[in-house]
């Protein structure tokens, strides 16, 4: 069997730190080569700084080290999105459209390329979100993920390109900062909690969210990427479930940890975002088709974020 190469485009953000870690332990660290904008001041080699809207430097890296894969991360997030529309849309589609004409020559086998909840929007039914639905997206990050959606669908039908998507809910890990996105309290709250035994929330109490626990997460994609292709039956991308709380529930979960814990809110911009978005997610086609299955609940993922922030706040 022919050794996979991987190149990982934004591998610096919350999710391409613990997915280049995973794969390097499958693959072997001199197969996955990692790229950012900017280089890490603790940076494993092999990496590359890339900026993803440059084509030119994009084709050097994939022909020097003979890139078989590519999981593209490199995005603005919806918070971040919202206060530069353009720029977002041109990072997030032009990206893609790089990594897709790649596969479409024949340079690249296969590709990983995230969606979001954000596709969903103001109109969509919020509970139990199902695969096929409205979808009318209010934020720019929406609108990108849902065109993009579109492209990876076409790429796949017209050009027979290899694509493989998930729609990630709110991701929750402790080993990287978060990204600018309106889930982000729920990473935030835990360094809180064990800093200063309270929190301010910039959602409302009942602001109830799909969630998922990182190790989680970066399992999916990698059982998505490594399911033979006839069990790939959407191209576009899939709904994943994990966790569904709000910050009151989560405050309740650090309390059994932390009984001194308390929660305060103040909803900003954020809150607009977040209620246009699911607050659970019906995720059966993964589950049917490629076999997902969660295993963190809430209790679970509190005490392992607890447990491993811990260090840093003795």
């Amino acid at each position: 069997m022919s050794t996979e190469r991987i190149l990982i485009i934004g591998s610096n953000g919350q999710i391409g730190l613990e997915l280049a870690e995973n794969l390097r332990k499958s693959y072997g660290s001199e197969n996955v080569i990692c790229s950012d904008v900017r280089k890490l001041d603790n940076q494993i080699a092999p990496f590359e700084t890339l900026d993803i809207l440059d084509q030119t430097k994009l084709h050097e890296i994939v022909k020097k080290y003979n890139i078989t894969q590519v999981y593209l991360l490199a995005a603005l997030l919806s918070a971040t999105a919202e206060k530069n529309p353009k720029f977002a849309w041109d990072l997030n589609m032009n990206g893609l459209f790089h990594v897709l004409d790649l596969a479409k020559e024949g340079i690249i086998k296969k590709i990983y390329w995230p969606s979001s909840i954000a596709v969903f929007g103001p109109t969509t039914p919020r509970q139990n979100t199902p695969q096929y639905t409205v979808m009318e997206p209010n934020t720019i990050y929406g609108i990108s993920k849902q065109a993009g959606e579109r492209y990876c669908e076409y790429y796949h039908q017209k050009y027979g390109v290899d694509v493989r998507s998930i729609r990630y809910p709110g991701l929750i890990g402790w080993k990287s900062a978060p990204g600018g996105g309106t889930t982000d309290y729920a990473v935030h709250i835990y360094h809180e909690a064990l800093k200063n035994k309270s929190y301010e929330c910039f959602l409302s109490a009942e602001t109830a969210l799909p969630m998922m626990y990182m190790p989680d997460a970066i399992r999916a994609t990698i059982e998505l990427m490594e399911a033979p292709a006839e069990q790939v039956k959407i191209r576009s991308s899939y709904n994943l479930g994990g966790i569904s709380f709000n910050p009151e529930e989560i405050a309740a979960s650090i309390r059994k940890y932390i009984p001194g814990f308390t929660i305060s809110y103040k909803p900003d911009f954020r809150q607009a975002i977040a209620d246009s978005w699911p607050q659970s997610i019906n995720d059966s086609e993964a589950r049917n088709h490629w076999g997902w299955k969660p295993e963190f609940d809430l209790d679970g993922m509190t005490k392992e974020m607890l447990d491993n922030l811990k260090a840093d706040y003795q």
